[in-house]
């Protein structure tokens, strides 16, 4: 047997491989607990740090959001108000321009039958003036024709003029009587 085989058979007699030395254990709790204080001391500060810089962060946006969502909501509200105005002054406006539209046309129809009425009167007022202008041409031409139906008749001129005037309105008298008589029948 060599020399190291029986070391390892000296030494394997009583200890246990799957234990470590006191030493061993001893070096690495020191090494752990110096790593322990170290991450307490520094690392830990800073995550808690960075995580309660984060969870603000989410709070103020979450708390920013709502405030912006009940701004929004606020500017719908106003905007439908402002919408549902609106068409009620444009309803006011249609039923305005409506009346105004009924009363234009309104006076219009009074402007055209007054209108209407007067060119009626003035066509009256010139029949009339007509009729007079015939009756009278139509007079004297009655006249002129009777005068040279009685020379005619007579057999000989009636040249005064004064005794042809006055049978002139004589015989027409008489066709006025006539006309009277012969209209109230």
């Amino acid at each position: 047997m060599n020399g190291i085989q029986l070391l390892a058979a000296a030494d394997a007699g009583d200890k246990n491989p799957l234990i470590p030395e006191v030493p061993d254990i001893v070096w690495s709790l020191i090494c752990l607990i110096v790593i322990g204080v170290a991450f307490w001391k520094y690392v830990a500060p800073r995550l808690t740090k960075v995580l309660d810089e984060r969870s603000e962060k989410i709070e103020g946006g979450i708390e920013k959001a709502a405030v912006a969502q009940a701004e929004a909501e606020s500017t719908l509200q106003q905007y439908q108000q402002q919408l549902a105005d609106a068409r009620l002054e444009a309803a006011r406006i249609r039923e305005e321009a409506r009346t105004q539209g009924q009363q234009i046309l309104a006076q219009l129809r009074a402007e055209a039958q007054a209108e209407a009425d007067r060119i009626v009167a003035s066509g009256h007022t010139q029949l009339e003036a007509q009729r007079q202008q015939i009756v009278t041409e139509l007079r004297a031409e009655l006249g002129s024709t009777a005068v040279d139906l009685a020379e005619k008749i007579i057999g000989q001129s009636v040249a005064d003029e004064a005794k042809q005037a006055e049978s002139i309105d004589r015989f027409l008298a008489e066709l006025d009587l006539q006309a009277g008589i012969g209209v109230g029948r």
